[in-house]
């Protein structure tokens, strides 16, 4: 059955154009023996972690309303990995294919990033905003639903102060970065609220959301008053126990040195240390630097663009440029865009901020290009389209924060270089700009892990190398980077690395044969899995992955 798959698999393709040819034959189910064992695998493995942990490889790994979580829940879970990686390593995985051994290896990081976040993330032991990420969508609701959605709102709330109490009991570890931002977002707006609903003024932080639920059920629905009475009262007093305990929380916030590179390698799958890392983003840094001052030069005597004084000038904005670069991709044959890829809207809405515009929002009122081309189309918006379309079991429930920063950054430059950007030529400016920040994130995120940092003098590092940049937008960077499994912060700019070399190699190996779209359509047919396997899938180059297939012991601390 297996070679006659294989033999339709042949005749079918036969004749396809080389884009088309490597959707398919990347989408074809894997046919090693055994493979069948591998996706079981990865069924159960993500079934037993419910509830409690997304996989490590992903940025959220915030508590679920409802869920619970306790000691001997979380050490029964560490202890019954055993019994997955003894099943993963029985697996003949030296005999198949290598998109077979990339799946094997994409599911060997979700079991080593379970791992992690059991024995050394253990944020519901050591950050009390594991408690509290979930809370603001519950206060974000509408009133003025259904009466069934008023119910699946009554129960998440009823939900809150059973949740924060058993917070209080686990929290026993906890770092005092993770106080100090909790109580930071118990009572003040994060200055970024992108994906909060629009109020004139914010509301001051998670009590503040309540507050403004508060208001409008008191208007809308006053039979939900006492619930939502009950969930801000919950929260207050979580507030006021983290004042009062705040001086006994003094654990280091980051893994430390060893444990940070087991994960950028053995989770991440990144086949670099935290040195290596940081000396490649120091020099980004200072090529994108240079660039900028060049670029300005050749600019000078170009008007400056303005910011936006409407929603309805962005809005304009926007759409023009959405235009522009889909024209652009089509017309310079960059990459494959099915014709029923329609609007895929915009990364950053239209605020008007007291304070003037923040970082992104300085660039993005400005010309909304280097945003579009990272954040909609052919980056993360159009990657979603076509994950939401891959029915591979493995690859399609798998998303590499490298690999999707990594893509993303990569079109920025690239496609700033292969002529998006001709018709506007002080947008490359802020590619450069773009560039440079996430350059900075890298030194961020890696001496906070390291526990050489704390996040203000991350903030400050980050502010003194990135112009423009506000104290709001990078407090939130680094609470992301310091707060959520490692290695989120340096994913742009060592992804777009890896994107710039995958690129070299693939270039040199196919000589005069090399054609951009069809190494483009091949990358994103691969999934989303770390970018270290899609190279070693399209080139055969088998240097990155040894690095992959024996995983030592996780590293005492520091």
């Amino acid at each position: 059955m297996r070679f006659i798959l294989g033999m339709l698999a042949c005749a079918m393709t036969a004749g396809m154009p080389a884009q088309v040819l490597a959707q398919t034959q990347a989408q074809a189910p894997v046919v090693d023996a055994g493979y069948d064992a591998l996706v079981t695998l990865n069924e159960d493995l993500r079934q037993y972690m419910l509830p409690g942990f997304t996989a490590g490889v992903v940025m959220d790994s915030g508590a679920r309303i409802g869920d619970v979580y306790a000691d001997d829940l979380m050490a029964r879970k560490l202890a019954g990995l055993a019994a997955f990686e003894a099943r993963l390593s029985a697996l003949p995985v030296k005999s198949w294919s290598r998109a077979g051994q990339a799946d094997y290896l994409a599911v060997k990081s979700i079991l080593n990033g379970y791992r992690f976040n059991l024995e050394v993330l253990r944020p519901w032991k050591r950050d009390p905003g594991f408690y509290l990420d979930p809370l603001m969508a519950v206060a974000f609701a509408e009133v003025t639903k259904s009466d069934a959605d008023i119910a699946k709102l009554r129960t998440r709330l009823r939900a809150v102060p059973p949740l924060l109490a058993s917070a209080r009991g686990n929290l026993t570890e906890v770092a005092g970065d993770f106080a100090d931002l909790a109580l930071h977002n118990l009572e003040n707006s994060d200055g970024v609220n992108h994906y909060h609903p629009y109020r004139t003024v914010p509301p001051a932080g998670i009590i503040g959301w309540y507050d403004d639920l508060l208001a409008r059920a008191r208007t809308s629905r006053p039979d939900l008053v006492d619930d939502v009475l009950a969930a801000r009262n919950a929260v207050v007093a979580f507030r006021d126990w983290l004042r009062a305990d705040r001086a006994r929380m003094s654990a280091p916030g980051g893994v430390g040195a060893a444990r940070y590179d087991w994960y950028i390698r053995h989770v991440r799958m990144i086949p670099l240390t935290g040195d290596e890392m940081v000396t490649l983003a120091e020099r980004e840094h200072e090529r994108m630097t240079a660039a900028l001052v060049l670029l300005r030069h050749r600019n000078r005597n170009l008007p400056q663009l303005t910011l936006s004084q409407s929603a309805a000038e962005q809005a304009a904005k926007i759409a023009s440029t959405d235009a522009a670069v889909r024209r652009f991709l089509k017309d310079e044959n960059i990459v494959t865009i099915p014709g029923d890829v329609g609007d895929l809207g915009s990364n950053t809405p239209y605020i008007e901020r007291p304070g003037g515009p923040n970082f992104w929002e300085q660039i993005q009122f400005r010309d909304p290009i280097p945003d579009h081309l990272h954040a909609v189309i052919p980056g993360h918006r159009f990657d979603a389209v076509l994950a939401e379309r891959d029915t591979r079991p493995i690859r399609s429930a798998y998303s590499d924060g490298g690999r999707a920063e990594g893509w993303a950054t990569y079109l920025e430059e690239a496609l700033m270089i292969a002529g998006a950007t001709r018709d506007r030529p002080r947008a490359d400016e802020f590619i450069e700009l773009f560039g440079i920040f996430r350059a900075a994130r890298v030194p961020a995120d890696i001496n906070m892990q390291r526990n050489r940092w704390k996040v203000a003098e991350a903030v400050g590092y980050m502010r003194a190398k990135t112009p423009w940049l506000d104290e709001d937008v990078a407090r939130v960077d680094a609470e992301i980077y310091l707060r959520r499994p490692p290695g989120y912060g340096i994913a742009y700019t060592i992804g777009k690395l890896q994107m710039d070399a995958l690129l070299a190699d693939r270039a040199s190996q196919l000589g005069e044969a090399f054609n951009l779209k069809d190494f483009h359509d091949q990358f994103l047919a691969a999934g989303r899995l770390p970018i270290a396997l899609v190279r070693y899938e399209m080139t055969g180059a088998e240097d990155e992955v040894a690095l992959f297939w024996n995983t030592p012991p996780i590293p005492p601390a520091d």
